[in-house]
């Protein structure tokens, strides 16, 4: 079990163990926020033209995978400079449908920053991260469709760079 820092800002991880989905909040929410925005991303039955997915395992180079976790979290904090605290985790390994895979918290005075700020954080981690994930199906294995090219954390998302606001 992975243990909240109770000291620190910032709480990065990319871990085969469980997320601590529960501490998440608690973790989060300080006396000077009054938002605290958290998002969980789990496993689901089906992906870009799959159906029947049961499980998926997700791999990361790392040290660049912290590192850019790392950066995403010191980025949005540039950005809004109020939030209180950011979590930004990644689990790695072979996960069963409904298992978080990642999963972010921000907390702020203000809902539009902790939800903007959250918002960014996931986005750029499925941009920015040197993260992949392997889909099992019935029929066999296989790494994930519809991947992109890993972008620098303070670069254009894919979105805004095609031109198709909200995909990504």
């Amino acid at each position: 079990m992975l243990w909240p820092p109770s000291d620190v800002c910032d709480w990065v991880v990319l871990s085969d163990a469980a997320l601590p989905v529960d501490a998440l909040h608690t973790w989060a929410a300080t006396p000077r926020s009054g938002a605290v925005v958290c998002f969980l991303g789990v496993v689901r039955d089906h992906a870009q033209g799959r159906d029947g997915v049961h499980a998926m395992t997700y791999e990361a180079y790392e040290e660049p995978a912290r590192r850019v976790m790392a950066e995403i979290v010191a980025a949005a904090r540039r950005r809004w400079t109020d939030l209180e605290r950011v979590a930004l985790w990644h689990r790695v390994g072979e996960l069963a449908l409904s298992e978080p895979s990642v999963a972010v918290a921000v907390s702020a005075p203000h809902r539009d920053d902790a939800f903007d700020a959250a918002r960014y954080c996931i986005d750029t981690l499925k941009d920015a991260a040197p993260i992949w994930k392997q889909e099992h199906w019935r029929a066999g294995s296989n790494w994930a469709l519809g991947e992109r090219p890993i972008r620098p954390v303070d670069g254009p998302t894919v979105a805004a760079s095609a031109g198709a606001p909200g995909e990504g």
